[in-house]
């Protein structure tokens, strides 16, 4: 049950005198030591919501930090609540804190309007330090937005309402109605359960974004319509061009979306907020000191010009040593054994060189440039089926029709596969057979028909040796080489391979 107005609690010692808010699984009172006729403020545990599986982890989190909260109070701090009393009715654990007189800073504000930014320096100062010693005794406030920030008539802040077992809430209630102020929390706050409700980067970023209201008079967008949303952050001097810009930037800071991006303590980030010293004059910035005149010594005639013994940085040297050499000897040595085998498998070798030698040159084209690849891939495929068309079926209208229908239907696909994703595996697929046509079609038209299916193994084995000529221009990337060098260094590799690899296999069958 809610106790009314009226009830006496531990033994008569208190008496109920209204219900002052209700939150997640907390109830606070206002109520009245009857001994001392002194008002206090009572928070315990909703008995309403006993049923509630989260209820009973609340109550024991509640019982453990209220007695570490009691025990903190032993010493009290001139900008925290004290703590005067916890003590158990009915088995409802009761914390007794003292009533503060005075305004919240968020009603101060919603009555006043933006402050002045030395009021608001003197506020956040005070709560600053009240949160730096809350931290070396090992707690996290869990909830410093504007509305447990009293200002006292003289002018004094007070941190109230320690969020006690905060991210425990009911499980039938959004996580973002009682885990933390929306508006002046971290977006990890709210995540029910996270580990980093317990972490100091959480009291930063609310006072931080307590300072962002008092000295705008709005509030901050929510973190997590920045996170989610990708909403920015209006800086607090977009809104009050009269605020300092170090103060500006203090702000920001300790509201940063990431935790590891803000201050990592609240001392490091109070010290955001002093100003910083002015700067030196230019004339101060540097001692000037007369130097020792230099002895006049015989000249000696010089024997040896000066040698600058290290090479620039965009010398020939260096740029040979980043080549990646090891690809470079693979591609020799794979272009050599396509070339042996060529020559093995042609006959008569003079019907292949053509076709072969082009590839060769074509594939460093495609690696290295966009409109070589597209024609590699567009026109090139397209053509060789309009070609054999019309040697098949004797008919240079279908041959052409054939050619341009499949040509345009490649380039329209091209175009917007990025639309239509279907159309990657489309692509991909065409990518993948589209060699092994080509050259089965090329080797049947230069051998009359008689090779198809070594001309579907050469043009494979082409596609396969277009990878390690991308995979080279990739590796040259970072090293300051131009694309028409990569070209040139690709095509001599797969031309002298290639020529090598022919020649070596001319030899032997001469031989033989």
């Amino acid at each position: 049950m809610v106790w009314q107005a009226g009830q006496l609690l531990h033994n008569g010692k208190y008496e109920i005198l209204e219900i002052l808010g209700r939150g997640g699984f907390g109830l606070t009172y206002k109520a009245r030591h009857r001994q001392l006729t002194l008002e206090v403020v009572i928070k315990t545990p909703d008995i309403l919501q006993k049923r509630d599986t989260e209820y009973e982890d609340y109550v024991r989190q509640f019982e453990e930090e209220g007695r570490k909260l009691a025990k903190f109070s032993q010493t009290p701090h001139a900008h925290i609540v004290r703590i005067s009393d916890f003590f158990t009715e009915g088995q409802v654990p009761c914390l007794v804190m003292d009533f503060i007189q005075g305004q919240t800073l968020m009603e101060r504000v919603k009555t006043q309007g933006k402050l002045s930014e030395a009021e608001c320096l003197k506020y956040i100062r005070q709560i600053g330090s009240a949160l730096e010693v809350v931290h070396q005794a090992g707690m996290v406030h869990r909830d410093a937005h504007p509305g447990n920030i009293m200002i006292q008539p003289n002018g004094n802040a007070i941190l109230i309402d320690f969020g006690i077992a905060k991210e425990i809430i009911p499980a039938g209630s959004s996580s973002t109605d009682y885990a933390a102020n929306p508006s002046f929390a971290p977006y990890e706050q709210v995540y029910k359960g996270s580990k980093a409700n317990r972490q100091p980067s959480v009291d930063i970023y609310a006072l931080a974004a307590s300072f962002y209201y008092a000295v705008t008079g709005q509030k901050p967008t929510p973190s997590m319509e920045r996170r989610l949303d990708n909403r920015p952050l209006t800086l607090p001097k977009e809104i009050n061009p009269n605020l300092s810009e170090h103060l500006n930037k203090a702000i920001t800071l300790g509201m940063a979306l990431e935790k590891e991006n803000r201050p990592q303590s609240m001392s490091d980030w109070l010290q955001q907020l002093e100003l910083p010293p002015p700067p030196v004059e230019k004339k101060y910035r540097q001692e000037k000191v007369n130097p020792p005149q230099p002895r006049k010594e015989p000249k000696v005639a010089e024997t040896k010009a000066p040698v600058n013994p290290k090479p620039s940085e965009n010398s020939l040297q260096k740029k040979l040593k980043a080549l990646p050499w090891g690809w470079l000897i693979c591609l020799y040595l794979l272009f050599g054994l396509t070339g042996f085998f060529l020559f093995v498998a042609a006959s008569p070798p003079r019907r292949i060189i053509a076709v072969a030698v082009a590839m060769a040159v074509l594939m460093p084209g495609a690696a290295t440039s966009h409109l070589v690849w597209t024609a590699y891939f567009v026109v090139l495929f397209p053509f060789f089926l309009g070609w054999m068309t019309i040697i098949v079926w004797n008919s240079w209208f279908l041959g052409i029709f054939i050619g341009t229908a499949f040509g345009v239907i490649l380039f329209l696909a091209v175009a917007h596969h990025e639309k239509h994703p279907w159309l990657n595996s489309v692509l991909q697929l065409i990518f993948i057979i589209s060699p092994g046509l080509v050259g089965g079609i090329a080797s049947g038209i230069l051998a009359k028909m008689n090779h198809i299916f070594a001309g579907i193994l050469m043009g494979i084995v082409f596609q396969g040796l277009l990878i390690p000529n991308i995979v080279f221009k990739e590796e040259c990337k970072g090293n300051k080489i131009s694309p028409f060098n990569i070209f040139l260094i690709l095509a001599v590799t797969n031309l002298s391979g290639l020529a090598s690899g022919w020649l070596l296999a001319f030899l032997l069958h001469s031989k033989g």
